[in-house]
């Protein structure tokens, strides 16, 4: 588990196709000393397991699904990523519970500064979601997005705006991106619970449910 508080960037050496997984070199000079080959990393929101690592770099394979769901597959070398170690247990949670399993990707609209040339100032984000996710989006609730814990200021049933403060802006990948960038998403996993409870059929006791069952 993770809570969405980016400890590190970290950046794309190489992406290696390889049969039946692509394999990423992630070059991470803060965390690489930490890991211990197997373990888990979220790499812009993504759970990947860290192989063959010398500090300061480590490899990870994406298998096809993450392929599919995440903007991992769009990676170059020179790419910036957002990093978090797993939470140890008992630490405080800081952000909101974040799995680490990408729901889909997102389109990046706006990122401008809410007060152009300040030196320190908060920035607007807007990112188009898939049709699949809006039903978890809630205006105040939680999302992570490039694995980020941030929240929802604004939804506008296709739009969901964010405000990021300097430090977040400074210390993670959203400095490097621009308009049209795939950015991952996980909605919240107490909204996705939720959501399923009330889907749920309500259970109905009946005479042929007790005789199948033996009563």
């Amino acid at each position: 588990m993770f809570t969405g508080l980016i400890e590190a960037t970290g950046k794309i050496l190489g992406v290696e196709e390889r049969p039946g997984a692509r394999r990423i070199a992630v070059e991470a000079p803060v965390l690489a000393e930490r890991l211990r080959e197997g373990d888990s990393i979220a790499v812009s929101g993504v759970c990947l397991t860290a192989l063959d690592i010398a500090a300061p770099v480590f490899y990870a394979d994406l298998a096809a699904e993450t392929i599919a769901r995440t903007s991992l597959t769009a990676l170059k070398a020179g790419a910036a990523v957002n990093l978090e170690l797993p939470t140890p247990a008992g630490a405080p949670l800081g952000g909101h519970i974040v799995q680490g399993h990408v729901d889909g990707t997102g389109t990046l609209r706006v990122l401008r500064p809410l007060t152009p040339g300040a030196e320190n100032t908060d920035w607007w984000l807007e990112i188009e979601v898939p049709e699949h996710l809006r039903g978890y989006m809630v205006e105040k609730g939680s999302i992570a997005i490039e694995g980020i814990s941030l929240t929802i200021a604004r939804w506008d049933g296709a739009v969901v705006s964010v405000a990021i403060i300097p430090h977040t802006y400074a210390a993670t990948n959203l400095h490097t991106l621009t308009p049209g960038s795939p950015v991952n998403l996980e909605a919240d996993v107490l909204i996705k619970h939720a959501l399923q409870k009330t889907k749920a059929p309500e259970f109905e006791l009946t005479v042929d449910y007790l005789i199948a069952n033996g009563y």
